[in-house]
């Protein structure tokens, strides 16, 4: 390093008055940001796998959509969500984020904390204006009122009992909180940092050239050109606007046909349909999906959740010219592939949509999505039998070194090890995680 002026530094090229040149593995940072986007009733599983190689592979009909981005995903083939214990749609809501099994309410919910709250806990919690944020589109749509289905389960490892956290809902209310006193111009510190960064080698006083005198021939043109290479960085950020931030509020479009509670005051059979606010879905899910991305451009927090309903998933869907609602399609009215194909590829075409938002937004030299671990996963596999046996569960981002643009399989493993694995992608160093009788250590070839 050449220090400068007070804390500024410049970090040197290897030059040979420092010794042995040593070759270096550089570890992979880890990732920043995390998100899990939960869709109900599984899939139709072979509709959904692609065909090919790990590497060159096709995306089967149901993950079609995702194509622009296939090279930002990972597919995860042959794992089994061997922790769901209980009831057969709660189990797996529990489970796909805890790796554990479902309690008795005598005793509380979860027997463990969710991944995303212990990743909060990590680069989150205390650092950002929220520790997390867990958001839902049309959630709570039967007899259960949602108490069925919050998949973020709070509270310290080791500190029972473990508590959902019912997600919010008004999407009015969300963005007045998140963005409602937000004015990316009202700042300075953006211009202050760009500014500093125009003149780092000014900050240095002319050092580099006291050092550059005592140096061979060889090492005084390596740190020419090292030093020429830093003025022609800052020149190009002098053609910048004074002030650039990635984080800019979302248009908050008029929801006023959509009826966040209605799920809530559901009727027990759940037979209540809201034909309006069913068809405000794909607007406040666009919404939602803007909010959770600028929350994390704009460093309101780290980790994020969406759900695309609950479990129940006791809507209908007007513009996919569907009457009955999911649930049905599932298995109420006898298993309708041709129709859970249908929810399931609009679903896909939702993840493109997160997907593609997350990768304009330049974090500085790198986009939103680079940073990140995007998770996509569902409470079951198969809609017929509630199997979670080949979870179709898929990551997407290049945060903690996940190698993408690629179909990976495995024997038939718990998913739990998928969950330590997605720990270690942010610095965790465990190997276990979850119900330890349904872990075996973390996957390989994820990195």
């Amino acid at each position: 390093m050449l220090r400068g002026a007070g804390a500024i530094a410049i970090a040197l090229p290897w030059l040979e008055v420092m010794g042995t040149e040593r070759p270096a593995r550089a570890q992979p940072a880890p990732a920043r940001r995390f998100l899990a986007v939960y869709t109900p009733g599984g899939t139709v599983i072979d509709r959904w796998l692609p065909t090919g190689t790990e590497t060159s592979f096709t995306l089967g009909p149901i993950l079609a959509p995702l194509a622009p981005v296939q090279d930002r995903l990972l597919v995860v083939d042959g794992l089994d969500m061997k922790s769901a214990r209980g009831e057969q749609h709660q189990s797996g809501i529990i489970a796909w984020l805890t790796g554990t099994e479902q309690m008795i309410e005598a005793t509380g919910y979860a027997s463990g904390p969710s991944i995303d709250q212990v990743i909060a806990s990590r680069i989150s919690a205390g650092q950002k204006a929220k520790a997390s944020l867990q958001l839902a589109v049309r959630w709570a749509t039967g007899k259960s009122h949602g108490l069925m289905s919050p998949m973020n389960i709070a509270n310290f490892e080791g500190t029972a009992p473990y508590s959902p956290i019912p997600p919010r809902l008004d999407p009015v209310d969300i963005f007045t909180d998140l963005f409602g006193t937000l004015d990316p111009g009202a700042s300075d510190d953006a211009a202050v940092r760009l500014a500093r960064k125009r003149s780092i080698l000014d900050f240095l006083d002319r050092r580099y050239a006291t050092l550059s005198a005592r140096l061979g021939a060889a090492d005084r043109q390596k740190i020419d050109q090292h030093l020429t290479k830093i003025r022609e960085i800052e020149v190009s950020l002098s053609s910048l606007p004074a002030a650039t931030s990635a984080c800019q509020p979302p248009d908050l479009v008029d929801t006023s046909d959509y009826n966040p509670l209605t799920g809530l005051n559901a009727d027990d059979n759940g037979s209540i349909v809201d034909s309006s606010t069913d068809a405000a879905i794909p607007k406040v899910g666009k919404l939602m999906t803007d909010m959770l991305v600028m929350a994390l451009a704009c460093d309101i927090t780290a980790v994020g959740t969406l759900q695309w309903s609950d479990t129940e998933a006791k809507h209908t869907f007007p513009w996919l010219n569907l009457a009955n609602n999911h649930h049905f399609y599932q298995h109420n009215g006898g298993f309708r592939p041709a129709e859970c194909e249908l929810i399931h590829t609009w679903y896909s075409e939702q993840h493109l949509y997160l997907l593609q938002e997350m990768e304009k937004v330049d974090m500085g030299g790198h986009s939103l999505l680079d940073e990140s671990v995007v998770f996509f996963g569902s409470e079951i596999s198969d809609p017929a039998s509630h199997s979670k046996a080949n979870m179709p569960f898929l990551l997407a981002g290049g945060g903690g070194g996940l190698r993408t643009g690629r179909w990976v399989r495995y024997p038939s493993l718990p998913h739990n090890n998928l969950l330590v694995s997605i720990l270690n992608l942010f610095g965790d160093p465990r190997t276990r995680f979850g119900s330890l009788a349904y872990c075996t250590g973390p996957l390989t070839n994820l990195t």
